[in-house]
């Protein structure tokens, strides 16, 4: 037994971390023990990726098994992180269709949270490029499920937290781009109407999304950088760049270090990182031909970055509020958090689509998402934060929970209880449970 926790290091839990490295081996796995969960690189953020007692780290089961030139179908087995299918092909011209804001997740990671990314609101979630996923099941059966074959178990499978089953293979869609680079442009917005504004008059761009101070108040309320992107064409790019449309110099990565000091993350040092990001985005306002990885996975650059947070970890909230009530719910959202003075580095808002799968995160309206550092006040607020995301119809991000009741969860989404009720009924509880299911019942 060991101490395992997610990415925000928050909560942990004594676990078995079982490492298989065959389809045997894991079938022998599922069977002999009580229940698992299966976990591929830890960047859940909460506990969706801890099982209790046994836990099963999937990356050994890292090949890529194929891939069509043509229709860009690619078959790997679900321990492959997002980076190296990127490392893989985009120097030939392909890019997954549905990234999230890392590329250190695994295939099989993306599927059970079916991940969305900047493009929601054109291209929907993760499974919008997902053809098939072959599953095992608790008596060690593979099944290939997909949008004709075991419709069902595809449906609950995307999205559904590793709760079906084992993710064993999957073969996805990528998409055919022109360079490397993406064509950005910074706009500021002044409040969150401001920024909404533009989120809508913005809808034909592939991929937006708003970085926003949410410590300021007043007037400048949800005051944000509201960040458009395409990929680049030749015509876009430098003659250096357009020479080699898929070389980009590779970035420095820094390291935290292992014990940062949790001091220098307070109500003042984030105010004051708040203000002063937002007048230099400000200033760099307008087009620029950015790389890639700074532009889908700026935090990426900074390993470790979880640690910024100090020993007891951080939480994040992420909900999504539907377009109706949006506006009012986000601004009751900000007004809390600027009263309270736990503000957060990283607040995202993006504008997502109409929902594609039976459990998944995404519907049509607005999300927005904040890293706290765990303590007793930003628990509080957090707390406050569900019930203002209750009161406007919204929904949680369970990719990202980390400490929300069972309660909460049946309040903001009626499907938590669709699913657990299939989940006895199919014999998937209790052999896939995972600390999240548990403390939700799922």
């Amino acid at each position: 037994m060991r101490g395992l926790s997610g990415w925000g290091n928050y909560p942990v839990a004594q676990a078995q971390l079982l490492a298989p490295r065959s389809e045997a081996e894991l079938q022998r796995l599922i069977t002999d023990s009580p229940s698992v969960i299966a976990r591929g690189n830890g960047r859940a953020y909460g506990d969706s990726a801890v099982g209790v007692p046994a836990t099963l780290h999937m990356r050994h089961f890292n090949k890529m098994i194929s891939f069509d030139a043509e229709t860009g179908l690619l078959v790997a087995e679900s321990g492959v992180l997002l980076g190296d299918i990127i490392s893989a092909f985009l120097p030939r011209g392909w890019f997954p269709l549905v990234v999230p804001g890392t590329k250190f997740v695994t295939l099989g990671g993306a599927i059970a949270a079916d991940v969305h990314g900047k493009n929601h609101h054109k291209d929907g979630s993760f499974r919008s490029g997902l053809d098939w996923v072959e599953v095992m099941g608790p008596d060690g059966t593979v099944r290939r499920c997909s949008a004709e074959e075991n419709t069902e178990l595809f449906n609950w499978t995307a999205g559904g937290m590793g709760l079906t089953g084992v993710i064993l293979r999957a073969a996805i869609r990528l998409r055919r781009v022109p360079s490397a680079w993406i064509r950005q442009d910074t706009i500021p917005a002044a409040n969150l109407d401001a920024a909404i504004e533009i989120f809508e008059r913005s809808a034909a761009a592939t991929y937006s999304v708003a970085w926003i101070d949410c410590l300021a108040g007043g007037d400048n309320l949800g005051r944000s950088l509201v960040m458009l992107g395409e990929h680049a064409l030749l015509q876009d790019l430098s003659y250096d760049q357009a020479a080699r449309p898929f070389a980009i110099p590779r970035a420095s990565n820094r390291t935290v270090p292992p014990v940062f000091p949790s001091f220098a993350l307070n109500r003042y040092s984030v105010r004051a990182f708040n203000a002063a990001y937002y007048w230099a985005g400000a200033r760099k306002a307008g087009r620029q031909i950015t790389g890639y990885d700074s532009f889908f996975f700026p935090l990426d650059a900074l390993l470790g970055w979880n640690r910024i947070y100090g020993r007891k970890g951080f939480a994040q909230f992420q909900c999504v509020l539907p377009l109706d009530s949006a506006r009012a719910g986000l601004r009751a959202l900000l007004e809390a958090i600027s009263a309270a003075g736990q503000g957060s580095f990283l607040a995202v808002l993006k504008r997502l689509g109409a929902q594609n799968s039976a459990f998944s995160f995404p519907m049509e309206g607005y999300t927005l998402a904040l890293d706290f550092p765990v303590n007793r006040r930003s628990l509080q607020l957090m707390q406050d934060l569900d019930r203002i995301t209750i009161a406007h119809g919204g929904r949680f991000y369970l990719a990202k929970d980390s400490r929300m009741s069972r309660d909460t969860l049946r309040a903001a989404d009626p499907r938590a209880a669709e699913y657990a009720g299939m989940r006895q009924m199919s014999g998937l509880h209790p052999s896939f449970q995972s600390a999240q299911s548990q403390r939700l019942s799922l």
